[in-house]
Parts: structure tokens; C-alpha cells; sequence
């Protein structure tokens, strides 16, 4: 369990990130700018930031470059962006940051980079071309993956719907990619999510998880 601070100036992503993180164990402190998130920073010491770039008065990378500069950049910090340049992108991972998560973020991602913050394992760089349509973000930095991981298909999620939806579609890609992972079997998948049995494959149902397509992954 660890403590997490996420700062996005959307009541939406902050609710639903903190419901996700929260689910998954850990304690999670919310800010809506920078100057909450100052103050977050002195108070809970968090293990790890998920700190959104575009915020109405000071910007992340902003907030980011002035913990470097007062020595406060001690824990590992997570930027997102769904508008964000790939010279962003570059200047944060020059300045600190571990890594970037492009918004929508799909819960793969989420989970994997949290993961890999709270362990601080390095981030390798990947290389970015070009594109014509120069304003659309390119992640500067992305975790490599793993040598055997199961055949899944790559989700995005709409963020910009109401939270009970963004939620079950988060959840139900949770919940496929672990049935994937785990071949299908339903008692795996409890004990990894901490789910009883029955309330597990009730939770299957109502989300809509097609448990014979699970198996045909494995």
C-alpha cells in the first residue's frame, strides 16, 4: 500500500483514478491545482504523483520544475496529458519525471506505471518521430513490456462520460486483462484481485466479460 497524490484540475479523472488506486490498496490524497498540491506534498510526503500538465494556474511541468528546484522532487512523478507536445513530454522527463501517461489512460497503463513508479525502475526513453499533425501527443517515455505477456487487445477509454461508465469500462478491462493473464481460471483471478468467488463472478457478469473468450486467449 502506498500513498499517492493526484493532481488534476477535472472532478471526474481525480474521482475515478482515486476510485481505481484506492481498489487497488492504496491511499489516495486528491488536489485540484497546484497550490493544493503543494500543500498535499508537505503533508502526506506521497510515495508517488500522478500530475496532470494542463492545470488553471500553474502549469505540471511548471509545478514539477519548482520541486527539482527546491530539492522536493524525492518521489517518483507521473505526468499526464491528453494535449500535451512531444518537447513537453521530453522537458518533464528532463527535469524528473518517470513517465507519461497520454489521457485517455487506459487501465493497463495506469496500473503498469504506478507499479513500476512505486518499485522506481528506470524508464527507458523510446524514439519519437515526427508526425504532421504536430499537436497530437506522442508519449516521450513508456514501459518496456514484459518478454511473455498474454495476447491482449490495447484499450482506450472516453474519460469525457459520466463516472459510472468511465468506471465499468476501466473495470472490465481490469478484470479481462487478469482472466487473460490467468487463463481464464476464476479462482486465480479472486485471489489476485481480492475478490470472493461468487462476488467475483457476479462482478463478471454485470460488467458484461465474455469468460469463454478469456479462455480462448490463454
Amino acid at each position: 500500500m502506498a500513498n499517492i497524490l493526484v493532481v488534476d484540475d477535472e472532478l471526474g479523472i481525480r474521482d475515478l483514478l482515486s476510485e481505481i488506486l484506492f481498489d487497488e490498496g492504496h491511499q489516495v490524497e486528491l488536489a485540484e491545482n497546484a497550490a493544493q498540491a503543494r500543500d498535499a506534498r508537505q503533508r502526506m510526503r506521497p510515495d508517488l504523483v500522478l500530475l496532470d500538465i494542463w492545470m488553471p494556474d500553474t502549469d505540471g511541468v511548471s509545478l514539477l520544475k519548482e520541486w527539482a528546484a527546491t530539492g522536493q522532487l524525492t518521489m517518483p512523478v507521473i505526468m499526464m496529458s491528453g494535449h500535451a507536445t512531444i518537447d513537453t513530454a521530453v522537458e518533464a522527463v528532463r527535469i524528473g519525471a518517470q513517465a507519461f501517461l497520454e489521457k485517455p489512460i487506459t487501465l493497463q497503463k495506469l496500473l503498469k506505471a504506478v507499479e513500476q513508479g512505486l518499485a522506481r525502475e528506470p524508464v527507458k526513453p523510446v524514439s519519437v518521430m515526427p508526425h504532421p499533425a504536430a499537436h497530437a501527443f506522442a508519449p516521450a517515455v513508456q514501459a518496456s513490456e514484459p518478454a511473455a505477456a498474454a495476447p491482449l487487445v490495447e484499450q482506450s477509454f472516453d474519460l469525457d462520460r459520466p463516472l459510472r461508465e468511465a468506471r465499468d469500462a476501466f473495470e472490465k478491462a481490469y478484470f479481462e486483462f487478469h482472466l487473460a493473464k490467468e487463463g481464464g481460471s476464476m479462482t486465480r483471478v479472486a485471489e489476485k484481485t481480492g475478490l470472493e468467488r461468487t462476488h467475483l463472478y457476479r462482478k463478471l457478469k454485470q460488467l458484461g466479460v465474455d469468460l469463454s473468450r478469456s479462455k480462448r486467449l490463454a
